[in-house]
């Protein structure tokens, strides 16, 4: 039988006692220690939170509080919920907890959740929960339930002493792009701290309007006292400001203020002042800035890459490229792009593709940025070949991209292509930027699709892009090339015009031969206190050109001379132009030895204006002038001088002036023929009109033709006319053109034998004679 004694008794009782009294103890130190510990570890926390279950306090509070921040410290707000969704009772600090914890992990979509929640259970928010659910609403740019707290908030008065929940609503409705409602919520704000006024800053500059930052950013300057001194983030967001505007004098400025207020040693506000003059193109001012920044990343050393990159400096481009290298950082995408970039601003091709070369050898990232940058870079180039192949070869053919190779078409002159591109572009159903729909309007005009235009107008009117004036120039542009002046007109009308509207329909006008309906719009323009560009002026005169009328050109003249415009070369060759064609060739010498910086199509406007006179031998001593001001002369500056020759009977000098083309590696075209044709059939020489005919390497048209055969008549020279006119049938028998033109040199010399024999020959051959034939 177990006997127990009593003095056993209560040394064991005593003992349990001294255990429990142990245990209680330990746990009681584990739970103080995690209360006053700012940080833990994940073990540690586990054991803590262990520690609070057992000892019971799982459902204190504080406590509950305090596991649900941990766990999110550690990226595991899926525990934080888990212990919040534990607790029995909720109230709205443990609803800022949850809350909190998803928000400071990034999962905005679970904290605004919470926040749906808290406000289902009958929990009224704090002016601690508005900020982070707002700021939540700001990152996934969800306006809608942003409005819909803002009516809460404002419901419940909890803007009043808090400029934190005021501050919330700036950058959110800054970040969904709503700036009107982001300033007026700003205005709303009595008292004004730093953090709102930055708020409103970057705001203006992250929306695209920089300008209005910048000015917001001088008045916090103004008028704010120790609150509103400006810190880190708000110079951040001024330099952004004045690098979008290359504002380069308030740059500076903003750089002393930095100085002076300590701020300009933070590694950010360095950053910033680098970007702001590099974007300013200040060489010199993005090397020094450059030199200050202590700890040099990517960011800085792509920065001042960007300055000579835009310049199109691709040796000092490279020299940094390396050097970033030397000091251990490996490129990103955004350094190779910017790289990339530089050479393709230098439009140096075979430098730019060893480049491309350097990138696949050195196995460089090609991501999306760099992909962009080379596809951008050929383009650039011309060598849209070249840039089909690299757009082919990315597997996921972005909008960017589609987008490049539309403009990249249309610049290389392919409009075509430039159109079929855009074509399947919309089969993809990728949606067009304003760059590729300028180009597909540009080549549309050029070629005349009318057709293709019009859907695409339909298109702009469907998608509100109407709203865009440069859209709508273009396609006043477009319509008035088209000859479509009623649907450019009621364009016009419709816009929110600006002076390249008024340039847009005034040209159609001119393009269209209605120059006085041209220069009536000029009046009314002037009459609405519009001042013109040198393109309106160039129109307007070239308008008065074309039906010689002196005395509105001179109008305009005076206007231009009163007004005290400073007109460019375009203005003064459009005014040579106008007064040589209106018979003034004394007035537009003058203008034209006025120039101080002649170009090519002013020397050749100049020549032009004494062949057209008869001034053949002045036109060569202008076209001597050109050559001695190292003035290169092109295909168009031998046609003005060969058809001077022309008009002149110059023979021998419109030869020597024919053979000097191979000197400029210019080949003669179809019109250089015709005028040394039409000049040695004026002066007689018909047998070398004929072997130069029968020697061109492209095919004669009506013109050349029928200038040798109204040569042959001239002469007296019905043999040679008939030579001719066996040579002009024979090249195209199907063209009846060339039988009319035959027919009238026979009718003309009265060979009416021979005219019969014509139109017999047409009726044998099936030729029938249209309307409006063309030769060509």
């Amino acid at each position: 039988m177990f006997v127990v004694t009593l003095p056993k008794l209560h040394r064991h009782l005593h003992s349990s006692c001294s255990i429990v009294d142990s245990v209680s103890s330990y746990l009681t130190k584990h739970i103080d220690s995690f209360l006053t510990t700012n940080s833990l570890d994940h073990k540690t926390l586990l054991s803590a939170h262990a520690s609070i279950i057992t000892t019971g306090h799982a459902h204190n509070k504080f406590i509950a509080s305090k596991l649900i921040a941990y766990y999110a410290s550690l990226n595991q707000s899926h525990i934080s919920t888990k212990v919040f969704d534990s607790l029995t009772f909720k109230d709205h600090f443990l609803w800022n907890s949850i809350i909190k914890a998803h928000f400071s992990n990034g999962d905005h979509v679970q904290a605004i959740g919470f926040f749906s929640k808290m406000r289902f259970a009958g929990n009224l928010p704090t002016q601690f929960t508005i900020p982070m659910v707002v700021s939540a609403c700001a990152e996934l740019q969800s306006l809608s339930i942003g409005m819909k707290i803002h009516g809460l908030v404002s419901k419940l008065n909890l803007f009043h002493g808090n400029s934190a929940v005021g501050a919330s609503f700036v950058y959110m409705y800054s970040k969904c792009g709503a700036m009107d409602y982001a300033s007026l919520k700003f205005d709303e704000i009595i008292v004004k701290d730093v953090v709102v006024w930055t708020a409103l800053v970057i705001g203006y500059v992250q929306n695209g309007k920089s300008e209005k930052g910048f000015q917001c950013l001088c008045e916090m300057h103004r008028t704010g006292g120790n609150s509103e001194k400006l810190n880190f983030r708000t110079l951040e967001g001024g330099f952004q400001a004045c690098g979008n505007l290359c504002a380069l004098v308030e740059g500076r400025c903003l750089h002393a203020l930095a100085l002076k207020s300590g701020i300009v040693s933070s590694n950010v506000v360095q950053s910033a002042i680098l970007s702001m003059y590099s974007k300013c193109g200040s060489v010199e001012d993005a090397r020094m800035s450059f030199s200050e920044v202590v700890n040099k990343d990517l960011l800085s050393w792509t920065s001042v890459m960007g300055v000579f990159s835009r310049l199109g400096c691709i040796y000092e481009c490279f020299d940094i490229f390396l050097g970033m290298q030397a000091t251990g950082l490996y490129p990103d995408g955004m350094a190779i792009s910017c790289l990339v970039s530089g050479f393709a601003n230098s439009l140096r091709i075979s430098e730019g593709k060893a480049l491309h070369n350097f990138i696949v050898r050195r196995n460089y990232i090609i991501d999306e940025k760099v992909y962009i940058s080379l596809l951008s870079m050929y383009c650039k180039f011309g060598l849209v070949d070249l840039a089909k192949k690299i757009f082919i070869q990315w597997p996921d053919q972005v909008k960017d991209a589609w987008n490049l190779m539309v403009t990249g078409y249309e610049k290389a002159g392919l409009e075509k292509k430039c159109i079929m591109f855009f074509r399947q572009m919309q089969h993809q159903g990728i949606k067009p930027d304003l760059s590729s729909l300028l180009s597909v309007i540009s080549s549309c005009s050029r070629l005349g699709a009318i057709g293709f235009g019009q859907s695409i107008h339909c298109c702009m009117i469907k998608t509100m892009m109407l709203e865009k004036i440069t859209i709508v120039n273009l396609l006043i542009n477009m319509y008035g090339k088209c000859g479509k002046l009623t649907e450019a007109e009621r364009l016009f009308h419709h816009a929110s015009q600006d002076i390249i509207t008024w340039n847009s329909l005034i040209s159609s006008y001119s393009d269209n031969g209605n120059c006085l309906k041209a220069i009536s719009l000029f009046d009314v323009m002037i009459s609405r206190c519009l001042k013109p560009n040198t393109a309106t002026l160039a129109v307007l005169l070239s308008a008065c050109a074309q039906i010689a009328a002196l005395e509105k050109g001179k109008k305009i003249h005076d206007y231009i001379l009163e007004e005290g415009l400073t007109y460019d070369v375009s203005v003064a060759t459009s005014l040579v132009d106008m007064y040589a064609k209106c018979g003034q060739i004394d007035m537009a010498k003058e203008i034209f030895d006025s120039i101080s910086e002649k170009d090519i199509i002013s020397w050749n406007v100049m020549i032009s204006c004494y062949g057209m006179h008869g001034y053949g031998k002045s036109a060569i001593e202008i076209f001597q002038r050109m050559k001695e001001s190292d003035v290169r002369p092109n295909d168009q500056t031998f046609l003005a001088v060969l058809s001077a020759c022309a008009h002149s009977g110059l023979v021998d000098e419109g030869k020597s002036l024919f053979q000097k083309m191979k000197e400029y590696s210019l080949a003669p075209t179809l019109k250089h023929y015709a005028c040394m044709v039409d000049l040695y059939g004026r002066s007689g020489y018909l047998d070398e009109a004929e072997a130069l005919v029968l020697s061109m390497p492209c095919t004669p048209d009506g013109g050349i033709w029928g200038s040798l055969l109204t040569s042959c008549k001239l002469h007296n020279n019905p043999a040679m006319g008939m030579k001719i006119a066996k040579h002009a049938i024979e090249a195209d028998p199907e063209n009846d053109g060339y039988y009319i033109l035959v027919s009238d040199f026979y009718s003309s010399m009265g060979m009416w034998e021979d005219v019969g024999q014509v139109r017999k020959t047409m009726k044998d051959r099936g030729v029938r004679k249209t309307v409006g034939w063309s030769a060509g």
